[in-house]
C-alpha cells in the first residue's frame, strides 16, 4: 500500500495522516491483550502519572533510565515503555511490511526504528489521568535533522472526551521563538500567538485498528480521559536512514533497528 499524490500532498502540508482501519482486528486485539496483562501487572519499564506534568525540561531530554520509582507503586499507569522487546506481537506490528512503504514514501528513505523514542503503549486511565499538554517531540530528540514521525495505532475508539490526539495543522513547519514556550517546553496557551494558533487545533475521532502518522516536529495535544474506560493505543517512531543520532545523547542510548526496503 502506498499513499496517493494527494495524501501524501496533504500530509506534507499539514503534518499528519490518518489511514483508516488499517490494522486488523484480530492484530489490535492480540496487542490489547497483552498490553492489558502487562498494565496489571505493572511490568518495568513504566512511566506512571506521578509528577509527569511537573518532569523538567532536562528530564524529558535526558533522562534514560525508563524505569518508575517506589514511591509510584500505586500511581495509575501513563505508559508501558520499550515494548519492541516486551513480545512478539508488539514488534510485529512495529515491523509491519504493510505501512513501509508509506513509512518509505512519507520520510523518502529507508526506513529506521528508533526504540529510544515512543515505542510504548500509551494509556489514558479514567479520571485519574491528566492532559497532555502542547508539545513537539522533536525538541526532546537529538539527532542531525527533523525527519522523523511518529506511528500511533487506535486500539479501541478514541474522541475528545477519553484523550484523542488533537494537532495544529502545518506547525510542522513554522519557527517559533523560545519565549512562546515555557521553562518545561510546553506551547503556552497564555499569549496572543499561540492562542490563534491553537484555535486552529483538529482532531478526529479514531476507532480501533485506525493509524496516525505525524510529523516530529507538529504540535500536538490531549486531553485527560473524563470517561469510564481507559484508552489504549500504541505508538513507535521511525526516521531516515540518512537522519543521524546525536553519539552520548538519550536517543543514542537505545539501539536503532534498520528495516529492509518495500519500495
Amino acid at each position: 500500500m502506498k499513499l496517493s499524490d494527494s495524501e501524501l500532498k496533504s500530509f506534507t502540508e499539514n503534518g499528519f495522516i490518518v489511514l483508516r482501519n488499517f490494522a486488523s482486528k484480530e492484530q489490535c486485539d492480540k496487542i490489547l491483550k497483552i498490553a492489558r496483562k502487562h498494565l496489571i501487572e505493572r511490568t518495568q519499564p513504566i512511566e506512571t502519572e506521578i509528577g509527569y506534568d511537573a518532569k523538567s525540561k532536562e528530564y524529558r531530554s535526558d533522562e534514560i533510565d525508563y524505569r518508575s520509582q517506589v514511591d509510584e507503586q500505586l500511581a495509575a499507569v501513563r505508559r508501558l515503555r520499550q515494548v519492541y522487546e516486551r513480545d512478539d506481537a508488539f514488534k510485529e506490528w512495529m515491523e509491519n511490511k504493510e505501512i513501509r512503504p508509506i513509512l518509505e514514501q512519507i520520510l523518502n528513505d529507508r526506513v529506521v526504528l528508533t526504540l529510544a523514542h515512543h515505542n510504548s503503549i500509551m494509556t489514558k486511565m479514567p479520571r485519574v489521568s491528566t492532559q497532555t499538554r502542547w508539545h513537539q517531540d522533536r525538541r526532546y530528540w537529538h539527532y542531525s535533522d527533523n525527519n522523523l514521525v511518529s506511528v500511533w495505532l487506535a486500539l479501541g475508539e478514541e474522541y475528545s472526551e477519553n484523550g484523542v490526539l488533537e494537532f495544529i495543522p502545518k506547525s510542522h513547519h513554522m519557527s517559533f521563538e523560545a519565549s512562546q514556550f515555557d521553562d518545561k517546553e510546553y506551547f503556552r496557551e497564555d499569549i496572543e500567538p499561540n492562542i490563534n494558533l491553537i484555535n486552529s487545533k483538529v482532531s478526529t475521532v479514531l476507532k480501533q485498528g485506525d493509524v496516525v502518522i505525524f510529523h516530529s516536529l507538529l504540535m500536538h495535544r490531549a486531553n485527560k480521559n473524563e470517561t469510564s474506560e481507559p484508552k489504549i493505543a500504541f505508538v513507535y517512531t521511525v526516521k531516515g536512514e540518512k537522519t543521524i543520532v546525536e553519539p552520548n545523547s538519550r536517543s543514542s542510548a537505545y539501539k536503532e533497528i534498520k528495516l529492509r526496503e518495500i519500495k
